[in-house]
């Protein structure tokens, strides 16, 4: 696991606890940050999930 799949799942966790907060007080702009979050974690964890992929295909040839 390299460290773009680790900071996007922590992104990700970031975003729920955001979105949820934003939810339950009725803050609309802490729920928009929570979904942005999660939207970036995914693509962080996306492209670390790819270098990995890179790696582990060269390492096979």
């Amino acid at each position: 696991m390299n460290k773009d799949q680790k900071d996007g799942v922590v992104n990700q966790a970031k975003g729920k606890i955001n979105e949820a907060v934003g939810k339950v007080t009725g803050n609309k702009a802490r729920e928009a940050k929570g979904d942005m979050q999660q939207a970036a974690g995914k693509v962080q964890k996306g492209v670390g999930d790819a270098r990995e992929d890179v790696k582990d295909a060269f390492k096979k040839h």
